[in-house]
């Protein structure tokens, strides 16, 4: 056990940390996050919180200034892009700390959080450390769509699903790093409302950088709770990885394009079958191995997670694999064929706070 002195001499010795939060009219979660986050145990050499605030007009701001009154450890900056990247940038480049960690307002954090990726993120030599993506939801929709979220299915052979996975990734959920690593690539990129992390992530790693995750470094995202919302949420998600894809001419992984494949040879060949009758068996091949494969899957699931998840199970998988395909498919007309600006449609986003029950809990 450390004596007095040794502990001193390892704070003083240590970086100071800081944690950024990106957040908009986030009045039902913020002051939780924010209570949770001031009561972790600190890192050696302490940390400040940083809460970058996207000109919220739902009583957020009003919230942040009396927790930023009562500690001190607390600072507010304001982020008139009001997206997630612009939100970053804003809390990092006011950051005093060595060492940066970022935090997500709709999830919860083991009580060792941000200590835990100060000792991994010193302990690999890494340029970028996080946890697992772990979704934790309840009813029966939302503890669907969670279960279907760590499904191979849906994952696609991604290790940021695995909990227990510990080793390199090619991205990592949130993430911690040491302030220099902006300094030599740069920040997030402010033409991303979504994939701004992933993208950030494919140019850390091909400037050399490393990415790892850690089975130490717990944390519990809160998915969607409406296959409505999760559409919206994850055609979104397809929409910008064009972006992105066209930033850097080759996408980080095949899994990325696989979706936009299937729904756009579900679309091409429906209109075709009535022309060509070999294009109607395709199209019929096709669905039916995909639902062969999509009741497997919720199969395994149901047996993992509960069977009364299984009838949702399906419709989950169906929403993650459509919305992200179709998304796609939207976001390389936009981009790539008309060249033009994002769609309304793609730049709000689809978190909705709201007072009382959740407009996502239903169907």
């Amino acid at each position: 056990m450390e004596d007095s002195s040794e502990r001193s001499s390892r704070s003083v010795a240590s970086p100071r940390v800081s944690v950024v939060i990106p957040c908009r009219n986030e009045r039902d979660s913020i002051e939780e996050c924010l209570r949770s986050l001031l009561a972790q145990e600190p890192p050696y050499g302490g940390f400040e919180v940083i809460v970058a605030d996207g000109m919220s007009d739902d009583g957020t701001r009003e919230i942040l200034k009396r927790l930023g009154a009562e500690n001190s450890r607390l600072r507010v900056v304001d982020n008139p892009g009001r997206i997630v990247s612009t939100g970053l940038n804003q809390a990092i480049k006011t950051a005093t700390g060595k060492i940066i960690v970022r935090i997500d307002a709709h999830t919860e954090y083991a009580a060792d959080y941000v200590r835990q990726c100060v000792d991994v993120l010193e302990e690999t030599g890494a340029d970028n450390v996080g946890g697992p993506w772990t979704p934790r939801a309840t009813g029966f929709v939302g503890g669907a769509i969670a279960a279907a979220f760590q499904s191979p299915f849906v994952a696609g052979g991604a290790r940021g699903h695995d909990a227990d996975y510990s080793g390199p990734v090619d991205t990592v959920y949130l993430g911690c790093w040491r302030r220099e690593v902006f300094d030599r690539i740069g920040f997030f990129d402010e033409d991303l409302v979504r994939n701004q992390d992933d993208e950030f992530n494919l140019r850390l790693v091909r400037s050399g950088g490393r990415v790892w995750q850690s089975a130490r470094i717990r944390s519990w995202y809160t998915p969607r709770r409406s296959l409505r919302a999760l559409f919206q949420q994850y055609m979104q998600y397809g929409y910008w990885k064009v972006a992105v894809i066209q930033k850097h001419k080759i996408p980080a992984s095949v899994r990325h394009v696989v979706p936009g494949i299937f729904v756009f040879f579900l679309i091409a060949l429906l209109p075709l079958a009535f022309l060509w009758t070999i294009a109607g068996w395709l199209w019929l091949l096709m669905v039916a191995m995909y639902s062969v494969c999509n009741l497997a899957a919720s199969i395994v699931t149901a047996t993992r997670s509960g069977f009364h998840l299984l009838p949702f199970l399906s419709l989950a998988f169906g929403a993650y694999h459509v919305g992200y395909g179709y998304g796609f498919l939207i976001g390389i007309w936009d981009f790539m064929i008309r060249k033009r600006k994002p769609s309304p449609a793609f730049v709000t986003l689809t978190r909705i706070s709201t007072t009382g029950p959740s407009k996502e809990d239903h169907v």
